[in-house]
């Protein structure tokens, strides 16, 4: 019932947003996005210092849609993000996985700085992931919505420009979905369960800053939920952070830090036993870090 509740207020103000924004001039709307390939190869022959072959590429891609008037505000983003990488005799391996579409509508509470507002998240990835334990052994993890996680807020958004919001909810819904029963366990679902539904408080930081210092954009993600029903001091964290370094208008260079902590994603250990076979232990969640750095081709489009 309070999911339903809370579908049906999002789903109101977002008609009351595309009612506003049919009503407007286009002029209202910025539409664009930019998109990068990094590509990094080395070859070896006879080289005495030693090394492997290894080919990688990583595709990213972030287009918004984006909607201003006198009493409403509409923010839209699509981040999405793939990479590939392959040592000498052995297989490829995913090194980049993401979906990412965020929504944000606000109407006007306070000079245009202030919005009653509500948000929808959806994170995901596209395809099977492993944790790789040897040359020829590895884990499977996670594929395409197993996991995923839907957010449905409801709070107030300050938004002062373009460049900052910060938004707070007290009233957010938390879904996890996995669909693959095998990994029910691995992401805080009772074996065999494919849905999970909780229900607490978020947070959402952004900062997007074009040209910080000349040729250098910087950007700043950051999502906090609480479960408000069971133990709300664990707060899940998602941050995302880095810089695009835009050589020219076609190469660039990208290097980003994701940082997640989810209570209810626990840690794989896999431990030798006394008779020489190994076993998989899931032990506390852990804070997990990834980093990407690449060079290569960027393209823009729109504004």
């Amino acid at each position: 019932m309070k999911i339903k509740l809370m579908l049906s207020a999002l789903l109101m103000l977002v008609v009351m947003g595309g009612a506003n924004a049919q009503q407007d001039s286009i002029s209202h709307w910025k539409v664009g996005g930019n998109g990068s390939f990094t590509f990094n190869q080395i070859s070896l022959k006879n080289w005495a210092a030693g090394g492997k072959n290894s080919l990688s590429g990583t595709f990213l891609s972030k287009t918004t849609a984006n909607y201003k008037s006198e009493k409403a505000t509409w923010d839209n983003v699509l981040d999405l993000g793939y990479g590939m990488m392959k040592y000498d005799g052995e297989d490829y391996q995913k090194s980049e996985d993401k979906i990412l579409l965020s929504s944000v509508y606000g109407y006007d509470a306070a000079k245009q700085k202030l919005f009653y507002s509500a948000s929808f998240d959806f994170k995901s990835q596209f395809a099977k992931g492993y944790k790789y334990l040897g040359k020829d052994e590895r884990e499977y993890v996670s594929k395409g919505f197993a996991p995923a996680y839907i957010n449905l807020s409801l709070g107030m958004l300050y938004k002062p420009n373009d460049c900052f919001s910060f938004f707070l909810s007290p009233v957010t819904g938390h879904i996890t979905v996995v669909s693959d029963t095998l990994l029910s366990k691995s992401y805080g679902l009772e074996q065999g369960d494919k849905v999970r539904m909780e229900y607490g408080a978020s947070a959402k930081l952004n900062i997007n800053k074009k040209n910080l210092v000349k040729n250098v954009d910087y950007f700043l993600r950051a999502d906090f939920f609480s479960n408000l029903t069971d133990h709300p001091e664990h707060i899940d964290v998602d941050m995302e952070t880095g810089f695009n370094l835009n050589v020219n208008d076609w190469l660039t260079a990208v290097l980003k830090f994701n940082i997640l902590f989810d209570d209810d994603i626990k840690y794989k250990q896999t431990v030798e036993l006394a008779d020489g076979t190994k076993e998989t232990r899931l032990r506390g969640a852990r804070v997990q870090v990834k980093e990407l750095f690449g060079f290569g081709l960027q393209f823009k489009w729109g504004k």
